[in-house]
């Protein structure tokens, strides 16, 4: 049995949701955030010494890293479904996705969260950072310009990564400027799978989270 280490409103939310894509069975230890801070609870170091989410234990392997996980899932359990084959044309596109959600793509959205809190002394980093979140963005935006998902024509681990991405954005306000975006990230929010994910995760919502 597979065992996630779920914290609320956490980037775990995905590997849920890609769980139920792949319709295995698995279990959820629930972990809660500082009502005061929003940080993650000092349990979760018990589990992997960062202290974060998500964290999957399984067959004895303890696993960290959201990309790392879904990519270990897919591998393991996805029977060729959720990426493409490495001998696909679309696989390296596929590969760049993946990464680009967390190396890239959440860095200006999570300093807009942190800078956010400095009132008036963070104002001279505001330009830069929403030039950052709108290069991002706008490159998402463009990708699924007239597409349904970013790699080939079916649902892929790349798209559970970027989804992450757009709420997060949509949180902050940010998606509104991206239509194509929103309406791809509203379908994907759509699935029976995502919505499965939700039901069994609990409440979801990014509003103010640090981690």
């Amino acid at each position: 049995m597979i065992i996630v280490h779920h914290l609320n409103n956490s980037r775990s939310q995905r590997i849920l949701w890609m769980l139920e894509e792949l319709g295995l069975a698995y279990e959820i230890v629930a972990h809660q955030r500082d009502a005061t801070t929003r940080l993650a609870p000092e349990a979760l170091k018990a589990v992997h010494p960062l202290g974060k989410s998500p964290v999957i234990v399984d067959a004895g392997l303890t696993i960290a890293e959201s990309g790392a996980i879904l990519e270990y899932l897919v591998a393991h359990y996805g029977e060729g479904r959720f990426a493409p084959a490495p001998s696909s044309p679309d696989w390296i596109s596929y590969l760049q996705w993946l990464h680009f959600a967390e190396g890239s793509a959440m860095t200006p959205l999570l300093l807009a969260l942190y800078v956010g809190r400095l009132g008036e002394a963070g104002k001279p980093l505001w330009p830069r950072i929403e030039a950052e979140i709108a290069n991002h963005i706008g490159y998402i935006d463009q990708a699924v310009t007239g597409r349904d998902y970013l790699v080939g024509d079916s649902l892929t681990a790349a798209d559970v990564q970027v989804a992450f991405v757009l709420e997060a954005a949509s949180a902050s306000g940010a998606l509104k400027a991206y239509p194509n975006a929103e309406t791809y990230l509203r379908a994907l929010q759509a699935r029976p799978a995502y919505q499965r994910a939700l039901t069994r995760g609990g409440p979801y919502d990014l509003g103010g989270n640090r981690s």
